[in-house]
C-alpha cells in the first residue's frame, strides 16, 4: 500500500523561539517512526532568521528549495546558498543555517533518529556570528 500524506494535511507551526532567531515556518513532511528512521519538514526562514547552533546524532541534509541562505559549521566560514544546493552536515558537528539578512530562503531538512532523538539545539547565534 503506498502510504500518502496530502499537502496540507499537516498543520504549519511557528518555530520556536528557542531554536530560532526571527520568522521562522516549519511545515513537517515526514516523521520517523519504527520503518522509517528519518524525518523531514520544509522550513521557510524571513530575511534575517536563522537556527541557533544544532547538532544532530546522524547528521542532516538540506535541500534548497527557494531564496538565498547561510550555512556555517563551528570553526569554518559563513557559506551562501541557493536553490538546488545540498548541503551535508555531519553528525555531531555544530552548525547553523537560515536567510541572508535581505532574502528569504526555504530548505527541506532531513535528519535521522537514534534513540528517539533527531537534534540537539545548543546557544543562539549571535547577530555578530551572523554577520560574520
Amino acid at each position: 500500500m503506498v502510504d500518502i500524506t496530502r499537502n496540507g494535511s499537516t498543520p504549519s507551526a511557528r518555530g520556536p523561539a528557542d531554536w530560532f532567531t526571527g520568522t521562522v515556518r516549519i511545515d513537517p513532511l515526514f516523521a520517523a517512526n519504527d520503518a522509517r528512521r528519518a524525518a523531514a519538514g520544509s522550513v521557510t526562514f524571513e530575511p534575517g532568521a536563522r537556527t541557533a547552533w544544532h547538532t544532530h546524532p546522524r547528521g542532516q541534509t538540506l535541500i534548497v528549495t527557494a531564496g538565498k541562505g547561510l550555512v556555517q559549521r563551528e570553526g569554518g566560514p559563513i557559506e551562501e546558498i541557493h536553490p538546488g544546493d545540498v548541503v551535508w552536515f555531519a553528525p555531531g558537528e555544530k552548525h547553523w543555517h537560515g536567510a541572508t539578512p535581505s532574502t528569504a530562503l526555504t530548505h527541506l531538512a532531513i535528519q535521522e533518529h537514534l534513540d528517539g532523538k533527531v537534534v540537539d539545539w545548543l546557544e543562539h547565534v549571535t547577530d555578530e556570528q551572523y554577520s560574520g
